[in-house]
């Protein structure tokens, strides 16, 4: 493999909703352009996210599934990045199946518009009042590492 290094970074050009659920091996992202009109939805396969003291930690499974902004179509993403990683032995056997059952599932929950794709969630818009986060004290991003 190869070594990873942090650095600052700002999101620009559109806004992002993140929705994560413990023990899901995918989480589901809705795209908003400047104006806040949905753009797509984009389901990310990984692994189950993990809390740390700055936020979250996953591994990326490699496949995505990209939705149309009003849930009428899909389509995959990255299958021939997915074969390769399981060419590879990044994505075992076992963790194939875990992937093909977050596959049924993510699928489950766009059919019957449940889950993410349910409710007031997608129209859900963060407060003007509330202060943009910051990395605790002690995180250097350049370093890619944090201080205990």
């Amino acid at each position: 493999m190869g070594s990873w290094e942090l650095d600052s970074w700002v999101w620009q050009g559109n806004a992002l909703a993140s929705y994560y659920e413990a023990g899901e091996y995918f989480s589901v992202h809705l795209h908003r352009d400047a104006a806040g009109a949905p753009v797509h939805w984009y389901v990310n396969f990984e692994q189950p996210f993990q809390r740390t003291s700055v936020g979250i930690d996953t591994f990326d499974l490699f496949v995505d599934l990209v939705v149309a902004s009003d849930l009428s179509s899909y389509s995959w993403k990255d299958e021939d990045e997915y074969a390769h990683a399981r060419r590879l032995g990044l994505v075992n056997q076992e963790l194939h199946r875990r992937v093909g059952r977050a596959r049924e599932r993510a699928l489950e929950l766009l059919r019957s518009r449940s889950g993410p794709f349910a409710g007031n969630w997608p129209t859900w818009t963060i407060s003007p009042s509330w202060e943009l986060p910051a990395l605790p004290l002690g995180t250097d991003c350049a370093a890619g590492a944090i201080a205990a």
